[in-house]
């Protein structure tokens, strides 16, 4: 019979970390969740080879150092989640399929590097908005575009773009001539 050692307690902590690198293997973003690798050196030769791995594969996950990696490319932006060796995969698998189709909803089908870059602040909020320090808050894309808007909404009038003081003109002038 196996020794408690071996058995880990489940813990809400699933996530390692989330990636999305470009064709070339760079960093668009990158969010650790734990001390698995404490430096951006160590960080940057991790992702580095993840992307030698995965770039030509065609399966959707693999084992490496010691971590389960669940991989989605599209045009020229790889997704990446990153778990523990004991994680369960199909709870990776969901993270990632949020975080894709998160994604998807926000360039509105258009996912390519050009679309992220310009929305790079949504995928921000969009990440914190799925995980909160590794832990899994919601597989719903619809809820998280949701809470997006609405934090997208509450920033002060000094730090906005004149784009987005403009459109909030207009939204708040079409709503007065429709009263």
């Amino acid at each position: 019979m196996p020794s408690e050692e071996t058995f880990l307690p489940p813990s809400l902590y699933v996530i390692k970390a989330i990636l999305i690198l470009d064709n070339d293997g760079n960093r668009l973003i990158s969010k650790y969740y734990d001390n698995t690798f404490n430096g951006i050196k160590e960080q940057k030769a991790f992702e580095k080879n993840l992307f030698t791995k995965t770039y030509r594969a065609n399966s959707e996950i693999m084992m490496l150092d010691g971590l389960t990696c669940l991989y989605k490319s599209n045009v020229d932006i790889y997704f990446y989640i990153i778990g523990s060796q004991n994680e369960n995969p199909i709870m990776l698998l969901n993270i990632l399929n949020t975080l894709y189709d998160t994604v998807n909803i926000i360039l509105r089908k258009n996912i390519e590097k050009k679309y992220f870059m310009e929305n790079l602040d949504l995928m921000f909020l969009a990440i914190d908005e799925i995980c909160d320090r590794g832990i899994f808050m919601t597989s719903s894309p619809s809820l998280i575009i949701q809470q997006i808007m609405l934090r997208n909404d509450d920033i002060p009038l000094t730090e906005q773009t004149m784009a987005q003081v403009y459109q909030a003109a207009k939204d708040q002038l079409k709503y007065h001539l429709m009263k």
